[in-house]
């Protein structure tokens, strides 16, 4: 009976047991090759419809699409293999597709929201509203998007906070860095400053950092002086603009800031602050004064 079973063992092993480690090994090739030839693919795809794109722009649109293509790819492998294995064991496949198609059917009745969450995210995937590395303003909240998927986005904002936002919450979805981005500033200077020297000085200061070996390759247009932008309580503010590179904007206002305060202080331009005039009453007239 020990010499049967024994023989039966190795003659399934023999009819299956290669069959399987075949698919095995089918499936461990297709994983890894998913991360050897999608990549250089979906980048040649993406640069070829594209048109104006930047280099970075390409390269964002890129890792999102591979994270999407790799991931979806990943889990048809494992669940092929798994269902070829199944069949190569003798256990029948049709009821288990039937089972999952009863439980899908049970599950969609309850799973509106989610349904909503993979419809959403896959106009925002086709229509390339944000990629992965992107500052954007989702669902009231700013920060960098460190992953997209059909059922959601995560961001991390400026205080290192991850946020997990599924995309059927998404109303309005603003991009910071697409294509370009915007050097947006208000001076202000006193009451008693010549705005044209100021203007003069805010413009200089504006052409020295689109020259400057450091900021040249970052500024598209030299930050410039658009408009006298407001006439506050404390001062007179002045609108800067300028076009520079995407996410280089933060770091352009921040240089362009410390340059102008040098240039002011050097041509005594003042910066004014907040101040109050404190009256307490008026004086009394003077016929008052006399009778009194």
């Amino acid at each position: 009976m020990s010499e049967l079973s024994w023989a039966t063992v190795v003659s399934w092993l023999i009819d299956h047991g290669i069959r399987i480690l075949i698919i095995a090994v089918v499936g461990a090739v297709l994983w890894f090759a998913l991360g050897k030839v999608l990549p250089p693919f979906v980048h040649r795809a993406v640069a070829r419809n594209r048109y104006k794109e930047s280099k970075e722009g390409i390269q964002k649109r890129t890792d999102t699409l591979l994270s999407i293509f790799k991931g979806t790819g990943r889990v048809i492998i494992v669940i092929v293999g798994v269902m070829m294995v199944l069949s190569e064991v003798g256990v029948p496949i049709a009821p288990v597709l039937a089972g999952f198609g009863i439980a899908g059917i049970a599950i969609g009745f309850g799973a509106q929201y989610l349904v909503r969450d993979l419809i959403a995210g896959i106009f925002i995937i086709m229509e390339n509203q944000y990629r992965v590395g992107d500052v954007a303003r989702i669902a009231d909240t700013t920060g960098v998007v460190e992953e997209i998927s059909v059922r959601k986005t995560v961001l991390r904002d400026l205080d290192g906070i991850v946020y997990h936002i599924p995309n059927g919450e998404i109303r309005v979805a603003s991009n910071f860095t697409r294509h370009f981005a915007r050097v947006n500033l208000d001076v202000s200077v006193s009451y008693g400053t010549d705005l044209d020297h100021a203007i003069s000085v805010i413009n200089r200061v504006g052409q020295e950092i689109a020259e400057a070996e450091n900021w040249r390759e970052v500024i598209k247009s030299p930050p410039q002086v658009l408009r006298v932008n407001n006439l506050g309580d404390s001062g007179i503010d002045i609108k800067i603009l300028g076009d520079v590179k995407p996410m280089k904007q933060w770091a352009v206002m921040g240089e362009l800031r410390l340059r102008i305060k040098k240039a002011f202080d050097a041509e005594g331009i003042e910066i004014p602050w907040p101040h109050t005039k404190v009256y307490f009453g008026n004086p009394l007239p003077d016929s008052h004064r006399k009778e009194d």
